[in-house]
């Protein structure tokens, strides 16, 4: 088996093989098929993973029901489900150089931005190892002698399908919330980047997560998360990826009634006003759009520049984009890392060269990129692209890639109108000073998460989710707690007298 750039990783989770995660036990597929799984950076072959079919996700759902129904986690007190939380956060802090390490090789990512996300994904855990304790049903007021509380009970066995973008980050994001309920998971990871999702599900019965709690399946979305999410024996579905996928998880769902939360796709504003701090919004601009390659779902690939500032505010972003560097993932030198395929490098250019057709400028960019030591891999230019307007399709369908588009806006009015001329609502920014005038703009947009003068969209915490075909949901939250959870009301009564409605 190839070894990318000729390095030498001596961590034992760096693997030519791996294996599924089944009721506790490392399996291959019931059928010895294997998944080729590649490094972006190289278009090496790095490793091989078992592809499931339906046989081997019938046993993900036994053991996960097994567990659910006759094991112990959901008996756990939250306590005890905690300092288990706790204990997975700190062999994954133990280990974060190699789990860095794997999350590059298998994304061509850049270490600055995986160091980033590994280090979110082991903060979950421990906010949610907190959040946990203190997630409790209510006591209701209730006339006479009644008396109404609820409790949260887990909902069952969640079937979890996570995206290739965040493989590490999305796969905490899933599991941390769905196991402190006492939930019992299948993790369906992403086929071309299923690495670390296997990892941390070795971690989790490291840490003490019973046999059968935590599953993983690997194998390709449109046969066995399919299968998954009609699967009789599955409570919930929850599942992040691209709009499409999402409408037909949510059909297929509804067979059954599950309960499903979907956080998809996104074409997010990014407005410029005439009082921004210009320095400050420009470096946020630029990571906002190109950080991760553009491959987020919450990506600012739609900025809006005020007409007054408009060529200023574009000379100083054109600038600073052109000083970002493409190259070696594991160089802290590198900014953007490599696209995740081939076909996406395809999709990415198939959108630019129809802008161009459609009357848009290229100013920078608008071509894969040559990279020295790398020339195999997927990579392509941080690209800029004006003369665009908001019905264009490359303002309206999502990329998935290192590509911006930028347009004018007048006002204040007009910014909150194009910015929800969209079918999505996943996140805005705004770069302003005036606190009025940012608290009108962001009252009138249509989105989940609104980034005031900062880049960051997401921390342990805050909710994450979107309005309109964005999906529905918030992830990354308290509020997450009750995706995971039924709602129980227990009406009693302790009256002197017996109750008699029917006067008998």
């Amino acid at each position: 088996m190839l070894k990318t750039e000729e390095r030498k990783f001596s961590s034992e989770i760096i693997r030519d093989s791996y294996k599924m995660v089944i009721d506790g036990n490392p399996v291959d597929a019931e059928s010895g098929d294997f998944i080729k799984v590649f490094n972006p950076a190289t278009g090496e072959q790095i490793a091989e993973v078992p592809k499931a079919g339906n046989t081997d996700v019938d046993l993900a759902v036994k053991a996960a029901r097994n567990a659910f129904e006759n094991g112990k986690w959901k008996r756990y007190p939250a306590g005890k489900r905690a300092r288990v939380l706790n204990d997975i956060a700190a062999i994954m802090r133990s280990r974060f150089k190699e789990l860095v390490e794997l999350e590059v090789l298998n994304t061509g990512k850049s270490i600055s931005a995986a160091q980033g996300q590994v280090n979110q994904a082991i903060q979950d855990f421990e906010f949610y190892a907190g959040a946990i304790v203190g997630h409790r049903g209510v006591v209701n007021n209730m006339p006479g002698a009644f008396f109404n509380y609820t409790q949260k009970e887990p909902i069952g066995v969640a079937a979890q399908i996570i995206p290739w973008n965040y493989p590490l980050m999305m796969a905490a994001w899933k599991i941390a919330p769905a196991i402190a309920t006492g939930c019992s998971v299948i993790l369906k990871p992403a086929s071309l980047t299923p690495l670390t999702a296997i990892i941390l599900t070795e971690i989790c019965h490291e840490a003490g997560v019973p046999d059968g709690v935590v599953n993983v399946v690997t194998g390709p979305g449109a046969k066995i998360g399919t299968y998954l999410t009609e699967h009789e024996d599955v409570n919930k579905v929850a599942f992040t990826g691209e709009t499409v996928t999402g409408k037909d998880i949510m059909a297929r769902a509804s067979s059954t009634l599950k309960r499903v939360t979907l956080e998809l796709g996104g074409k997010s504003p990014n407005f410029i006003f005439p009082d921004a701090d210009i320095e400050a919004a420009a470096n946020g601009s630029v990571y906002g759009i190109f950080d991760n390659t553009g491959q987020s779902c919450e990506a600012r690939s739609r900025l809006f520049i005020h007409e007054k500032i408009y060529d200023e505010f574009l000379e100083k972003f054109l600038e600073k984009t052109n000083k970002l560097v493409l190259g070696d993932p594991f160089s802290k030198e590198t900014h953007v890392g490599a696209v995740i395929s081939q076909s996406q490098l395809d999709t990415i250019h198939a959108y630019v060269e129809e802008a161009v057709k459609d009357g848009a400028k290229v100013v920078t960019g608008g071509k894969a990129a040559k990279v020295e030591g790398f020339e195999n891999g997927y990579w392509y230019e941080p690209t800029i692209i004006t003369d665009v307007t908001n019905d264009m399709k490359i303002a309206q369908e999502e990329i998935f890639g290192p590509v911006v588009v930028v347009m004018k806006f007048s006002d204040e009015k007009e910014a909150i109108q194009l910015g929800n001329d969209t079918i999505y609502g996943l996140a805005a920014a705004i770069w302003a000073s005036d606190q009025g005038l940012i608290k009108r703009v962001l009252d009138g947009l249509q989105a989940g998460i609104i980034m005031v003068n900062t880049p960051f969209s997401a921390m342990p915490g805050t909710p994450f989710g979107g309005y309109k075909q964005s999906g529905f949901g918030r992830e990354l939250s308290i509020e997450t707690l009750d995706l995971y959870t039924e709602t129980k009301s227990v009406l009693s009564y302790a009256g002197s007298k017996p109750l008699n409605p029917f006067n008998l």
